[in-house]
């Protein structure tokens, strides 16, 4: 009886998070497939049309393609620059200054507070018509009287910004890798006269390459998934000319907007195929500069 309850005791332990796994993920993403073929309004039954939703998603839906380059956009321009900025952050808070705990809780707060609704209404302020950049530049004797957030050309760089200031979740990752990295190899570094540059390029950013492959997948995913800020700032509506129409936000709109939760749920399917290759073209090509050893 002993040797029994030893043997299922760890299943016993991970019943809850079977029972919220298969409640809350697995069965909603099964029944999402399914929804993927049919006509479902929520209200009425859902009606098996096979692929024609798909079929509409690339032939007649015009803002499917407006939601994929904004989308696109905003991943391959944000991630990297908020990557770059969490490293630099990181290498800056690794040299010791003082109050280093207080200025690591400082520098984690905007990604705590920059998917919020608040966040995004004080963003659509900042660079609104009237907003605080417009002022700024107003008292360096540059008029300018255009809604950055409005804007077709500048709407989605508004909210690149926006990213990359929530730069705090990798540079906490990063600055963890930093610290694994033994100082005896840098020292050895220093006295064969490697210069600083040359010790961060040759041992330090190989040593931490899984961890940049970490914080770039997971940012990758993150930013595919952006909803509230485009949501907030936009009105809803996708802003003028589709240029803040995030490809959540077509889903969403889809879904609850319009009541086609069929299509939506087809929307939300090619959405998660995009980040799987995505995710597999990111590991195949880091094969050359990810170290393990």
């Amino acid at each position: 009886m002993r040797k029994i309850l030893d043997r299922y005791a760890g299943y016993v332990f991970l019943l809850p998070w079977l029972i919220g796994f298969l409640a809350l993920t697995l069965v909603p993403m099964g029944m999402s497939f399914y929804y993927s073929f049919t006509n479902y309004n929520l209200l009425s039954a859902p009606k098996w049309i096979g692929v024609s939703n798909y079929v509409k998603m690339f032939t007649s839906d015009y803002h499917f393609m407006n939601a994929l380059k904004v989308t696109f956009l905003y991943v391959f321009a944000s991630v990297p620059l908020q990557l770059l900025v969490s490293l630099v952050l990181a290498f800056v808070l690794n040299k010791g200054v003082k109050g280093l705990s207080l200025f690591r809780a400082a520098y984690y707060v905007p990604s705590l507070l920059g998917g919020s609704v608040a966040i995004s209404i004080l963003w659509r302020q900042i660079f609104g018509m009237e907003g605080i950049l417009n002022q700024a530049l107003g008292l360096i004797g540059i008029e300018s009287h255009v809604s950055w957030v409005a804007n077709p050309d500048t709407a989605v760089w508004t909210l690149v910004l926006l990213r990359m200031w929530q730069f705090g979740s990798p540079m906490i990752i990063f600055l963890a890798a930093i610290k694994q990295v033994p100082a005896e190899l840098m020292e050895a570094a220093a006295i064969d006269g490697a210069t600083k540059f040359q010790q961060t390029r040759k041992i330090m950013l190989p040593m931490i390459s899984p961890i940049i492959l970490f914080n770039l997948v997971m940012q990758i995913i993150s930013a595919f998934k952006v909803f509230t800020e485009s949501y907030i700032i936009s009105g809803g509506n996708g802003g003028v000319l589709d240029s803040l129409l995030f490809f959540t936000l077509h889903i969403y709109n889809e879904g609850f907007s319009k009541m086609r939760m069929g299509y939506a749920s087809a929307l939300a399917w090619v959405l998660v195929l995009i980040i799987a290759v995505l995710t597999v073209i990111v590991f195949f090509l880091s094969k050359r500069h990810v170290h393990y050893d």
